[in-house]
């Protein structure tokens, strides 16, 4: 019948309440009771090991006082559907989910490359691309495609913005085009002008800065500064 706490039954053995092992145990299988949960408890640390057929250490999770480590050569988490939520090997690490969200205060930061097929802020939310102290660089084989269907893009930057096609072209398509900030030349004629509705032609310097000239005169900035 056993002694204690400790009954022989059909199979195996069975602890009732409390059960202090102060060496090794060594089971094939450790179950609970039907109904009730399995509770392992360290004073210290807690360490589940597997090895292989030769002895050779094949994964070890680790829980300790301010750590958990797992070492393994694949690391997996599936839901209850079968998805991989999480893997993790020495090649890639691989999330499944459908969102990605990072909480942190200080967002993300990527020691490499990013690549991705898009790039999109939450809904309600702008998206914003900022490189505080060096520059930003964004690169496509095929094409780069910046796309806002329903508010503004803005490009800021404190020295200056550069758009560049080695062999094809720089095309703004749009129904209004705005630069607000030109530079105006001077007129060298008196003749009349009608303020309220002026009218400028649109000039370039020799290195390729623009500047606004009367309508009625020559495209000539007699001021140094226009294209300095």
């Amino acid at each position: 019948q056993g002694m204690g706490q400790l009954r022989i039954v059909a199979g195996g053995l069975r602890l009732e309440g409390r059960a202090f092992v102060l060496d090794t145990l060594i089971a094939s299988t450790i179950r609970s009771r039907a109904g009730q949960p399995i509770v392992i408890e360290s004073s210290k640390n807690f360490t589940v090991t597997t090895r292989d057929a030769a002895g050779v250490l094949d994964n070890r999770i680790f829980l300790g006082n301010d750590r958990f480590e797992c070492l393994t050569d694949n690391f997996k988490v599936i839901n209850t559907k079968g998805t991989v939520l999480f893997s993790a090997d020495h090649k890639e690490v691989v999330m499944g989910v459908d969102v990605l969200r990072i909480t942190g205060e200080g967002g993300t930061i990527f020691g490499g490359s990013v690549q991705t097929p898009l790039v999109r802020a939450e809904s309600g939310h702008d998206l914003r691309l900022e490189s505080p102290t060096r520059s930003l660089e964004i690169r496509a084989p095929m094409g780069i495609n910046v796309e806002s269907r329903a508010g503004d893009i803005k490009l800021m930057s404190l020295n200056g913005i550069k758009l560049k096609s080695v062999a094809g072209q720089v095309r703004l398509d749009s129904g209004s085009v705005l630069m607000p900030k030109l530079p105006t030349a001077t007129s060298s004629s008196r003749s009349s002008q009608i303020r309220t509705h002026e009218i400028f032609q649109v000039c370039a310097c020799e290195n390729g800065k623009l500047f606004l000239a009367p309508s009625h005169s020559i495209c000539v900035a007699t001021e140094e500064h226009i294209c300095r």
